[in-house]
């Protein structure tokens, strides 16, 4: 399965949403829209992975390495995931910890 990315201004978030499989062949492509992002000087980031069927430790290595990207210019990321299975991978790992896990923009913003 391929990977879709697309972004979009929530304000004040930049959101990128993200579908498919993100593996050892697709995070590179991830970790260019998000570092592209942060260099466009977006901070405040959101990664929408609801529409995301596997995840593997190359995709959370971009992940954190985006947290601490934005974290050295006092931004932040939030992930968008309400998967049982994308979640327990966060728990695991303790990253559960790390990232400010949402179900959803609105949750986030309120």
């Amino acid at each position: 399965m391929d990977l879709t990315l697309t972004e979009r201004e929530s304000p004040p978030f930049h959101v990128v949403e993200v579908a498919g499989e993100i593996d050892v062949y697709t995070a590179p492509r991830l970790r260019e829209v998000v570092v592209g992002a942060i260099d466009d000087g977006h901070t405040r980031l959101v990664i929408d992975i609801e529409n995301v069927a596997f995840l593997d430790s190359t995709g959370l290595g971009v992940l954190v390495g985006a947290l601490k990207r934005v974290r050295a210019d006092n931004g932040s990321l939030d992930i968008i995931c309400t998967s049982e299975r994308l979640l327990r991978i966060f728990a695991i790992t303790g990253l559960d910890k790390v990232f400010g896990l949402h179900t959803s923009i609105d949750e986030l913003v309120h």
